[in-house]
C-alpha cells in the first residue's frame, strides 16, 4: 500500500495487559476501503453470535478512514464499532474533532480493544509506544476534568484524548465516549468503555500520512474546495451549523410531547439568529473549511454562565420538544451538563420526554421522581433529571435503560410510550411528515439513527438525485437505498455526514481523492464506490440477523402508525410502515416477509461467508 493507509493496526487486550501491532490485510483494504467498511468487516469475524456487549468478548474497534489527517476537507472524523448494550445488535458511532487525524498522526489506521482490566485504566499512545497506565484516581470523573488531569499527567496538552464520564463508568445504555467536546454519543459506547473499565485512551502523534500521487490528490482536493464554495447551502452551514430548530418546526415535524405533536411552542426563541447572538467564537475539525462548529455562551439570567460547543440541532430539539418549553438557556446547560458526564443528548432527552409523558397519564408520580413535577412546558426538573440518569438515582437508575427496556420494567402501559427502533431511541424528526426520512429510521441497522441515510431532499428540497413529495409513500424504498449506500460508501473515508445532506461532495471527486491517497485503481469507480456502500450495508444487516434480528425490529411504536400528527404542515400523516418496507426489501433484493439478504444478493456483493 502507497498511501493514505498507515498499515498498522494495534490490538489491546485488557485482560491480559497485552499489546500489539499487525498489518493491514490488503485485501481487506481493497474490498471495504476503510472506516466503516473495515469496523462492520472487523465486527463481523471477530464476534461470536450471542457475545455480551458488557462482556470480554465485545471489541470496540476505533477507525480513521485513509484520508484523515491529509488536506481533504471534512475526513478527519473517527468511528468506533461495538455491539450495543443498548441494541443488542451491531452499533457504529461518530465524531468530529481532531483524535481521528491525531490516530493517523500516531502512525495507526486502527486501534481494536478487548478484554475487561482489572482495575480503571486509560490507554497511551505516543508515536509508536504504547502503555495501559492507572485511571483509579481518574475513575468518578467527568470528561472535562479527565482530559485536563490527563494532559497534566502527560505533560502535553496536544495530546488528543477519547474518554469517558461517570455515566459510562456505571453502564447507562446511552452513555458516549468524548473527545474535547465532541461526541460518539450514540448506541451505548461509553457503557462498553465502562464495562472493560477504561476511562480515556490518550494520543500523541507527530508523523503524517503519505499520500501515493501527490499532484493528483491536489487536484482533487482544489475541486472538492471549488465544489463546497459553489453549493449555495456552504456559507448558511458555515455560519449556522445545524441550528435549524425553525426549519423543521415550519415542517409541522418537529417532535413533541414525546412525539404526540409536530411544533413546539414559542420556537422562535430557539431560531439560529437566537444562537448566533450567544456565540462566542466558531470551531472547527481538522482540515474542514466548513467552520460549522460554535461556542455558545449565556450571560445572564437562570443559566448564566453556561457556555457549551453546539449546541446542535439534535440537543436542541432534546431539551426542548420532548418537554414543551423553548427555553434557549436550558439547551446550552444540559447539553454542557450531558458532555461532562458523559451523555448522548437524543436518548436522555428522549427519556426524560417519555418519564414526562409516563407522569402526564399517572404511570410514575412524585413518589417515583423524588418530587420532581414533570409536568410540560416545566423546564426546572430536566438538568436535575440528567444527573439522576447519569449516576442513576432513583427513577434515573431505570431510565438509563433507555426507554424500550424502561417500558418494560415500569408496565402499565409504559411501553407503547418509549419511542424508539431496536432499541435506539428516535432522534428530532417525525417520520410522519418525511417518508424516507422515516424510513431510514426504520431500517438502518443500528436503529433510529438519522445520520445512516438522512433523506435531504424531504428536509432541505435537495433535489438529487431527483424531488420528492415528502408525505408520499411511494418511491421512498429506492430512495432509502440511494441515501443509505451514499452514505455507507462516503463513511469509508471518513466523510462527515452532513456534507452527503447539504449535497457538498460527488461520487466522482470522492473517487479521485481516494485513488490520488491510496494509488488503488478500483477506487476511482463511482460502480465500485457504489458497491462498497450497498456491501458495507447488507453486510451489517447479516450482523444483526446472526443476533435473530429480522423483520420484526424494522418497526415503529404504534404512535407514528396509528396515529396522526395533530396540527400544522404536516397534520394527518401517519407513517405507512408495511407499504414502505415492501418497496424498501424488494429495491434492496432481501427477502420481503423476513427483511433478511437473499442467497443471490450476498453473493452479487461477495458476502457468500455470510449465507450460512
Amino acid at each position: 500500500m502507497t498511501g493514505g493507509y498507515q498499515n498498522k493496526i494495534l490490538r489491546v487486550d485488557l485482560t491480559n495487559r497485552k499489546i500489539t501491532e499487525e498489518s493491514l490485510n490488503e485485501e481487506l483494504v481493497h474490498d471495504y476501503i476503510g472506516g466503516r467498511g473495515f469496523g462492520v468487516k472487523l465486527l463481523y469475524d471477530e464476534l461470536k453470535p450471542g457475545t455480551d456487549p458488557l462482556g470480554e468478548d465485545n471489541e470496540m474497534i476505533f477507525t480513521a478512514g485513509p484520508l484523515a489527517g491529509t488536506n481533504a476537507q471534512s475526513f478527519s472524523r473517527y468511528k468506533v464499532f461495538f455491539k450495543s448494550p443498548a441494541t443488542g445488535g451491531y452499533f457504529k458511532t461518530s465524531s468530529g474533532g481532531n483524535w481521528g487525524a491525531e490516530l493517523k498522526f500516531a502512525g495507526l489506521d486502527m486501534i481494536i480493544v478487548k478484554g475487561i482490566a482489572d482495575k480503571p485504566v486509560f490507554l497511551w499512545v505516543n508515536d509508536g509506544k504504547y502503555e495501559i497506565r492507572d485511571a483509579e484516581y481518574l475513575w468518578g470523573l467527568d470528561c472535562d476534568d479527565t482530559h485536563t488531569l490527563i494532559r497534566e499527567e502527560l505533560g502535553d496538552n496536544n495530546v488528543k484524548i477519547s474518554c469517558i464520564g461517570p455515566s459510562g463508568e456505571r453502564g447507562v445504555k446511552y452513555a458516549g465516549i468524548f473527545s474535547d467536546r465532541r461526541a460518539c454519543g450514540r448506541g451505548g459506547g461509553g457503557a462498553v468503555m465502562g464495562g472493560k473499565n477504561l476511562k480515556a485512551i490518550a494520543i500523541r502523534g507527530r508523523g503524517k500520512v503519505e499520500l501515493a500521487d501527490k499532484e493528483a490528490y491536489a487536484a482533487a482536493v482544489k475541486e472538492q474546495v471549488a465544489g463546497y464554495q459553489a453549493n449555495p447551502q456552504f456559507s448558511t452551514f458555515s455560519q449556522n451549523g445545524t441550528w435549524i430548530a425553525e426549519a423543521i418546526n415550519a415542517l409541522g415535524m418537529y417532535p413533541t410531547k414525546n412525539f404526540r405533536e409536530g411544533i413546539v411552542p414559542e420556537w422562535e426563541n430557539l431560531e439560529s439568529s437566537e444562537y448566533l447572538k450567544l456565540q462566542v467564537r466558531k470551531t472547527r475539525c481538522y482540515s474542514c473549511m466548513v467552520h460549522c462548529g460554535s461556542i455558545a455562551k449565556i450571560a445572564s439570567g437562570r443559566y448564566a454562565g453556561s457556555w457549551t460547543e453546539g449546541p446542535e440541532y439534535e440537543t436542541i430539539w432534546a431539551f426542548s420538544g420532548p418537554v414543551r418549553h423553548s427555553d434557549i438557556g436550558l439547551t446550552i446547560a444540559a447539553d454542557k451538563l450531558c458532555d461532562d458526564l458523559g451523555l448522548d443528548t437524543i436518548s436522555t432527552g428522549s427519556s426524560i420526554g417519555f418519564a414526562y409523558e409516563l407522569y402526564e397519564k399517572g404511570i410514575i408520580t412524585k413518589a417515583d421522581t423524588d418530587g420532581l413535577e414533570l409536568t410540560y412546558g416545566n423546564s426546572e426538573p430536566v438538568l436535575e433529571m440528567i444527573r439522576k440518569i447519569a449516576y442513576r438515582e432513583g427513577i434515573g437508575d431505570v431510565l438509563a435503560e433507555g426507554t424500550r427496556e424502561a417500558g418494560r420494567r415500569i408496565g402499565k402501559g409504559a411501553e407503547d410510550c418509549g419511542i424508539q427502533v431496536k432499541g435506539l431511541e428516535l432522534p428530532a424528526y417525525d417520520p410522519r411528515g418525511a417518508k424516507a426520512h422515516g424510513l431510514n429510521l426504520l431500517t438502518t441497522n443500528i436503529g433510529a439513527d438519522h445520520n445512516s441515510g438522512y433523506a435531504p431532499q424531504e428536509v432541505f428540497g435537495v433535489p438529487i438525485p431527483w424531488e420528492v413529495d415528502r408525505f408520499a409513500p411511494e418511491g421512498k424504498g429506492k430512495l432509502t437505498k440511494w441515501n443509505q449506500d451514499s452514505t455507507a460508501f462516503l463513511e469509508t473515508g471518513i466523510l462527515c455526514s452532513f456534507m452527503p445532506s447539504m449535497g457538498m461532495l460527488a461520487e466522482d471527486v470522492y473517487g479521485r481523492l481516494l485513488l490520488g491517497a491510496t494509488g488503488i485503481k478500483d477506487f476511482e469507480d463511482p460502480a465500485y464506490l457504489w458497491k462498497i456502500g450497498e456491501k458495507i450495508v447488507n453486510l451489517e444487516r447479516m450482523f444483526n440477523v446472526r443476533e435473530g434480528f429480522s423483520r420484526k425490529d424494522d418497526t415503529f411504536p404504534k404512535r407514528l402508525k396509528e396515529e396522526s400528527v395533530p396540527e400544522g404542515p404536516s397534520a394527518g400523516s401517519v407513517f405507512e410502515e408495511d407499504q414502505m418496507l415492501d418497496e424498501y426489501y424488494t429495491e434492496r433484493g432481501w427477502d420481503i416477509k423476513t427483511g433478511i439478504p437473499t442467497k443471490e444478493k450476498l453473493e452479487e456483493l461477495d458476502l457468500g461467508f455470510a449465507i450460512k
